[in-house]
């Protein structure tokens, strides 16, 4: 099956109108902007060592996963990586939760185990986030296989970078989902680098949705910058998948600002590259495009941030301010009963005669 490559909409072309309904490219809009404010504000909470551990922020790649996102369902699944906190917010993750877990608090989702990076949510089906790369990749097409046999209509949003496109994983779970025609849309957020590997040094072909011919499914290049465009993409993708269709694989090409981690200062990266990039911030771009439908104006996004901020800063308090989980807390949910009892009264062996 043909990869497809789609190009930007052109704004304007549609008689005067915007390119989606003026609610929804509102809603795209201020979504981005909440989250690139918020990552912003995690990053300054880490350099001033208010949680320790490590943090990958998706700055520069809101258009894709919010474009993905958006749309989908609290029964849909999402199977993000360690990348993806934004997903939580776009969700609908609470964001008192979600700075808890940020800052290991028990009343964090996951009651302090896997912070920061690893934040899922189980009432709004965000699958928690693994360190081995790809491998939510195996646990979404599970749980797409479930919704098949349930006879569902939900769907799965998977998402992955391009350095995941290179391992096992990740084709054992694309693969799989063809073959068994699950409903799942596999979203590669193709940022130029996995981890400090340029994508040129990973596979040799243009664009990676051509993978998708080796499974026979669609596949899909979109700008992943024009949060219209995905959203576009991203929503055909989707409504293939919750009628039957089967699979999809969507390269969406964008960029990370920063390192692959707040402690990596990516001096492997042509600062001329980074630089011309960010003149391609998806966010601006939007802006543009509201702003000739009269959608926009400097004061509309002030009042988006000024407002998010005191939203962030009550949750930021409410986390700094949650007690921290005991010790013996580590002993629970590890396996199906209850090891607390056996490991706080160990028995002493005492060989027999």
């Amino acid at each position: 099956m043909a990869t497809k490559t789609k190009e930007a909409p052109i704004a304007g072309k549609a008689a005067g109108n915007p390119p989606l309904p003026a609610e929804k490219m509102k809603q795209l809009y201020s979504t981005m902007v909440k989250c690139r404010t918020m990552e912003e504000r995690i990053r300054v909470l880490f350099k001033q060592g208010k949680f320790a551990g490590n943090y990958y922020p998706a700055v520069g790649q809101e258009a894709t996963e919010v474009g993905c996102a958006i749309d989908l369902r609290p029964a849909d699944t999402i199977a993000p990586s360690h990348r993806d906190f934004i997903a939580n917010l776009i969700k609908g993750t609470p964001l008192n939760l979600m700075f808890a877990h940020l800052f290991a608090r028990k009343a964090s989702p996951d009651q302090g185990r896997s912070s920061p990076a690893h934040c899922g949510y189980a009432p709004l089906n965000i699958i928690t986030p693994a360190s081995t790369i790809a491998a939510q990749l195996n646990i979404g097409t599970g749980v797409a296989l479930a919704l098949k046999k349930k006879k569902k209509d939900d769907v799965v949003m998977a998402f992955s970078g391009d350095g995941s496109t290179s391992l096992g994983f990740w084709h054992e779970a694309v693969n799989f989902a063809a073959v068994q025609n699950l409903p799942i849309v596999y979203v590669i957020q193709n940022n130029g680098w996995a981890e400090s590997v340029p994508t040129r040094l990973q596979c040799i072909v243009p664009d990676l949705s051509e993978k998708a011919k080796s499974y026979g499914m669609p596949g899909i290049t979109v700008d992943g910058n024009d949060v219209v465009a995905v959203y576009r993409v991203a929503t055909e993708a989707v409504n293939r998948a919750r009628t039957g269709g089967g699979p999809t694989l969507i390269e969406c090409k964008t960029y990370r600002w920063y390192g692959h981690s707040e402690i990596d200062p990516a001096k492997y990266r042509d600062p001329a590259d980074v630089e011309a990039w960010k003149a391609r911030d998806p966010i601006p771009h939007m802006e543009q495009m509201m702003e000739r439908f009269g959608l926009w104006t400097a004061e509309y996004k002030q009042q988006i941030i000024d407002s998010f901020n005191v939203e962030l800063e009550a949750a930021v308090e409410f986390a700094t301010n949650a007690p921290w989980p005991e010790a013996m807390d580590a002993l629970d949910h590890v396996y199906s009963f209850s090891i607390r009892e056996r490991e706080l009264n160990r028995k002493t062996w005492t060989p027999t005669k």
